[in-house]
């Protein structure tokens, strides 16, 4: 295969854009990347595990996929049918999967719900849900309800791609070449510049969260083999302590820490790729 290829899957909620790379007689494997970013954060990495049928979505609302209707929410639980409707369409019963925060945090949860369709989980900078202080829950449900009851603003135009580069830059740390294959994943031309493809509802706070006993439960109940490879140093919501205490959960785990941001993947594509080929070998049973 030469480069990614651009296509598309119909799913029960609607259009899902994806890019596929690597060896299409390979090991299948869904990527699922972080929150608003897009199938572009498994770029760098490609290349890297090019002995592989690796997919790379874009989930709903984000990329070039579609947009939930009115009405709804973007809520967790929904996006783990989106990705098992996603293994459904490329017609796998089962695959590895590859995912960063989100990504991750969704492919820990499928691997618990759904444990005959997931054969290994990769997980960067994510083991399940991030944490939630469950004493926060009513604040919480109040900023979420008030949040949709505002009447939507108008889409912000962007003048050119290099301001929409700073602004990703902005909001996290990773490098330049990084935030720019996001971001032009994530534009779409209109007169005068630019706008965001990614759903603005994407932005508003989730009702509920699962609690921690509830996650490390999940964490228990997976039965495949799972690598994490986390940032050093670690994002608020990625502690050691969280962190360390959740892998000892898994039945068979394996962690390495790298120096580096929460985009690790991207900004040392080559040294992230070479601890997740290890790992398919040696404990996923990948050729």
């Amino acid at each position: 295969m030469n480069g990614p290829q651009e296509f598309t899957l119909d799913t029960a909620r609607g259009r899902i854009a994806a890019l596929r790379m690597g060896n299409p007689n390979g090991p299948k494997v869904l990527a699922l990347h972080g929150w608003l970013d897009n199938a572009a954060s498994f770029l760098p990495m490609a290349p890297h595990l090019a002995d592989a049928d690796l997919v790379a979505i874009d989930m709903f609302g984000h990329g070039n996929s579609t947009h939930i209707p009115a009405g709804y929410d973007y809520a967790f639980v929904d996006w783990l049918h989106d990705i098992l409707d996603v293994l459904d369409a490329l017609g796998w019963p089962q695959a590895h999967l590859l995912g960063h925060s989100l990504g991750g945090a969704l492919a820990t949860v499928v691997a618990a719900g759904a444990p005959e369709r997931v054969l290994s989980l990769a997980l960067i900078e994510a083991l399940g849900p991030p944490p939630w202080p469950g004493e926060q829950a009513a604040e919480r449900l109040r900023k979420a309800i008030a949040g949709r009851r505002k009447p939507a603003s108008a889409p912000r135009l962007i003048p050119d791609i290099d301001t929409a580069v700073r602004a990703r830059l902005q909001a996290t740390e990773k490098s330049e070449a990084a935030a720019r294959l996001l971001v032009e994943r994530n534009l779409k031309a209109v007169p005068g510049g630019y706008q965001w493809r990614s759903d603005p509802r994407l932005m508003w706070p989730s009702h509920m969260r699962a609690e921690e006993a509830s996650v490390r439960n999940w964490l228990c109940a997976i039965e495949c083999p799972v690598l994490l490879v986390a940032a050093d140093p670690a994002p608020v919501y990625f502690q050691p302590e969280i962190r360390n205490a959740r892998f000892a959960c898994l039945k068979n785990g394996e962690m390495h820490i790298i120096s580096g941001t929460h985009h690790v993947h991207m900004d040392k594509p080559g040294e992230v790729a070479a601890w997740i080929s290890a790992f398919w070998t040696s404990r996923a049973n990948l050729p």
